[in-house]
């Protein structure tokens, strides 16, 4: 049966510098971070009737044993990380994209062998040009010399349980996907809809590419997907990850846990 999982990497704070530094909310102070936005990360990883998806990586953490820590969770629901067959990117920031690798000993490799990276080829042609910081393209060289990138453009139907969408809301390239499987309506919104909270604030965000486009995808979306019982899935959210939409008494829909 369908299910999404998340793949939890951990909570950081963010400022300026886009450094993403770890955050413990039962030992730290927000205070003494001023300046900072606080996230939490959160890869997923789905089973479809099709075979295991992981969308988007994470910061590439790795745990107290030198093991991956996307690579940890998984083992730790039973599958095994060489039964992944796509990996699918929002976009190729460093906090969705640093673990499509595996650093160990000195030695780079994919961190998913089996799998095929799908991402959109502009975004990945603006991460090289580009000299923001926001982008590591020392990972980018090792899935580039793989032949395991699988590029798309615009939108389109990867197979008969996958579609992807060209948004552009949070950078220039960023894409959204879909995946239908066994009933079940999943949609991953990437940095455009990142949290639960953002579907009932309308706002626009300094850090967005495009914050008014952004804004109208995150209505769009839940107008959408609410009424449809799509399951969103949120990257960075700090409690509901996978929530579903419910039917409250004045007609409106409320999001709640899902899976």
């Amino acid at each position: 049966m369908a299910r999404a999982y998340s793949l939890f990497e951990g909570s950081y704070s963010v400022d300026s510098s886009k450094q993403f530094i770890p955050f413990d909310p039962a030992m730290d102070d927000p205070k003494d971070r001023p300046g900072s936005l606080f996230i939490q990360v959160h890869p997923f990883l789905i089973e479809t009737k099709n075979g295991l998806i992981v969308i988007d990586t994470g910061l590439g953490q790795r745990t107290v044993d030198d093991e991956l820590v996307i690579h940890a969770n998984i083992k730790k629901l039973g599958f095994a990380i060489d039964d992944v067959r796509y990996v699918l990117m929002s976009h190729l920031h460093k906090d969705h994209a640093n673990g499509m690798v595996d650093v160990k000993d000195g030695v780079k490799r994919l961190a998913f062998p089996n799998a095929e990276y799908v991402i959109q080829e502009q975004e990945w042609e603006y991460a090289y040009s580009t000299e923001s910081s926001s982008y590591k393209t020392d990972v980018f060289d090792v899935l580039q010399r793989s032949g395991n990138i699988l590029f798309v453009k615009g939108d389109g139907q990867l197979n008969d349980e996958i579609s992807f969408e060209l948004s552009s809301g949070h950078s220039k390239f960023h894409q959204v996907f879909h995946i239908k499987t066994e009933g079940k309506h999943y949609f991953f919104g990437g940095d455009e809809l990142p949290e639960p909270e953002e579907i009932f604030r309308s706002f626009i965000a300094k850090y967005d590419f495009d914050g008014r486009r952004a804004r109208d995808l995150r209505a769009a979306y839940w107008a959408e997907g609410a009424s449809a019982g799509w399951l969103y899935l949120f990257y960075h959210s700090k409690n509901i990850t996978v929530g579903k939409p419910a039917l409250k008494e004045d007609g409106q829909y409320k999001l709640i846990p899902g899976e």
